[in-house]
């Protein structure tokens, strides 16, 4: 954010002000937007907001055990999204070591 608060400052504030929306609106209990925020966070693959969330789900109430769960319930989903894709992917495999289907990507 920090390129964007410098070359396009109106978008860094419309995401600020959506911050203090969300807040504002929120019909959901602190503990389960951290969870939530928390997930979403480890699927992003975003450390600053893992940490963020992982300290504002503990100030909110949870506990490591609970964030524990969470975590592992994003690696199954995540894994069962995966294998479902994936499989979609190459369900031609066959097909594929015959060589009757192209990536596309060879050039």
């Amino acid at each position: 954010m920090r390129m964007l608060a410098e070359f396009f400052p109106e978008f860094s504030e419309i995401l600020d002000n959506m911050d203090n929306l969300y807040a504002e609106k929120r019909s959901i209990d602190e503990k389960t937007y951290q969870f939530i925020c928390f997930a979403l966070s480890i699927k992003g693959r975003s450390k600053p907001c893992v940490l963020k969330h992982f300290k504002g789900a503990l100030e909110a109430g949870a506990t490591v055990k609970e964030l524990a769960y969470i975590l592992a319930l994003v690696m199954r989903e995540a894994a069962g999204a995966d294998d479902c894709w994936t499989h979609d992917v190459i369900g031609d495999w066959q097909e594929i070591i015959r060589g009757n289907v192209s990536c596309d990507c060879e050039k």
